[in-house]
């Protein structure tokens, strides 16, 4: 069976470059034909694949051709800058193995060209995008989870979702694949529209615009106008999906070429109600039948709404939504349940002002026998708002229902100091700060119970920077009550 993804003369042609063995323009001469995998770390270079020598802030992926070919890969793309490295020596290299080079002025773009080239080769393939500040994930696997339910469907895996990602999450559509779900990420302006062009959607969603990366973007509105830009790729029989009650739903709407829906609880006709099940989940009546949804939070119910709309739209049957929405399961770090000698709820995969307000709302609202313990990590790239932010989630935590506050990080001792200053004020929550990961695993394991009947209840938020998942053993203590 032919498992070539592309040949190398046409990988040449799409990203405008020049193919090469040992520095010699290939006319005629034997060369593998092709490649039957993509990657851009050596390490997972595999036989017969295709190496991407990217240019990073840290470390140059040209010095990595050597172990590319040490692994099998058929071949690699690099940058015209590199061949000239006399201490690289890549023509030599790929002359001695065998291998091929295909050239470009710059492999990034080049890598996106061929992504988007690769796609192109399944027509019949329905291509959903998916993005937001938040949510995206959760959204993009329930949608894949009801979607499956009915037709043949390929996701991102991980984190495969940004300038990079996107178009190593593209390599991995094969013919029988009826619909591609893949969310996309940035970080940086201009990255959304590249990721536009790589993937080129039928339908886009949205699903919120908050403050992540706002200290890289600078504000809300540029947020808003980056994250619109999956939809610029639009020709007029594309659809967008636009969360009907955030407050850039007209500004999201705005000149799209397109089909524009307005999706959330009050548009879902097949949605007939909701019960929050705490720590479960939610309960979903969804046509006259309930299912429940495993994530808890009405921030995870934001993203049912999404995929269901999106499952309305493909014409999914009422048992297929219930039963992909049955399905689904945390992800690590976005809302785990683990059980130990406390029971924590897990959430450490990313933050903003946003989710970790909307975390706590949601701890206070649980009904719990044991103590609350919450435990906050700073929330990075937030720019010029961090220390707005940080106070106000310090005002917020001042008043909460928690029987005690654990912060960390350096950001963080702006909430610190606004629940100091609450406490000479009136009423607050004690709280315990430190920039000591060391510390503040002590700190907890000397506070937390053994376990027994009443648990604690623990929250773990930070960014994905403060690493918070590292504090998990203290918290749960394998093998404990």
């Amino acid at each position: 069976m032919d498992t070539t993804l592309m040949s190398f003369q046409e990988l040449s042609r799409v990203a405008g470059g020049r193919l090469f063995s040992g520095g010699e323009k290939q006319e005629g001469r034997p060369c593998p034909p092709g490649f039957s995998s993509v990657s851009i770390d050596s390490r997972h270079a595999a036989p017969g694949g295709l190496f991407v020598a990217l240019r990073g802030s840290a470390l140059d992926g040209h010095r990595f051709v050597q172990a590319a070919f040490d692994a099998g890969a058929a071949g690699a793309l690099v940058d015209f800058a590199a061949l000239d490295d006399r201490e690289l020596a890549l023509s030599g290299l790929a002359e001695s193995r065998g291998c091929v080079l295909v050239a470009v002025p710059d492999t990034l773009k080049a890598f996106q060209a061929a992504a988007r080239a690769y796609l192109e080769k399944f027509p019949g393939l329905l291509r959903i995008g998916i993005t937001g500040s938040s949510g995206k994930t959760t959204t993009k696997e329930i949608a894949a989870a009801i979607i499956g339910r009915e037709k043949k469907v390929v996701t991102n895996q991980g984190n495969l979702n940004s300038e990079t990602g996107l178009p190593l999450a593209v390599f991995t559509v094969r013919a029988c694949h009826e619909v591609g779900v893949f969310e996309a990420a940035m970080d940086h302006p201009g990255e959304m529209a590249d990721l536009a062009k790589v993937l080129n959607p039928h339908i886009a969603l949205i699903t919120n615009i908050g403050s992540a990366h706002i200290g890289i973007l600078g504000s809300r509105d540029a947020i808003a106008e980056e994250k619109k830009r999956l939809f610029s790729e639009f020709t007029g029989d594309n659809t967008a999906f636009i969360p009907e009650e955030d407050e850039y739903r007209d500004f999201l709407a705005k000149d799209v070429r397109g089909r524009k829906i307005f999706y959330g609880a009050c548009t879902l006709s097949g949605l007939k109600g909701v019960r929050d099940a705490g720590l479960e989940g939610t309960e979903i009546d969804w046509e006259g039948e309930k299912t429940l949804f495993g994530l808890p939070g009405k921030f995870n119910l934001a993203n049912v709404f999404a995929a269901c709309a999106i499952a309305v739209e493909l014409k999914m049957s009422p048992a297929s939504i219930r039963q992909g929405i049955a399905s689904v399961k945390p992800l690590f770090g976005r809302g785990e349940i683990l059980h130990g000698r406390s029971v924590v709820i897990r959430d450490c995969y990313n933050s903003n002002p946003e989710s970790a307000a909307a975390a706590v709302d949601f701890c206070d609202s649980v009904q719990w026998k044991g103590r609350k313990v919450y435990v906050l990590g700073s929330m990075l790239e937030l720019g010029e708002l961090s220390d707005s932010s940080h106070a106000a989630l310090g005002e917020q935590l001042a008043g909460c229902r928690a029987d005690m506050v654990f912060l960390f990080g350096e950001e963080a001792q702006i909430a610190a100091q606004a629940m100091e200053a609450a406490s000479k004020k009136g009423p607050c929550v004690p709280f315990f700060y430190t920039k000591d990961r060391d510390e503040l695993s002590r700190a907890l394991d000397e506070y937390l119970g053994p376990g027994g009947k009443d648990k604690d209840l623990v929250l773990l938020k930070g960014s994905r920077g403060c690493q918070m998942e590292t504090l998990t053993g203290v918290l749960v203590k394998e093998g404990g009550a």
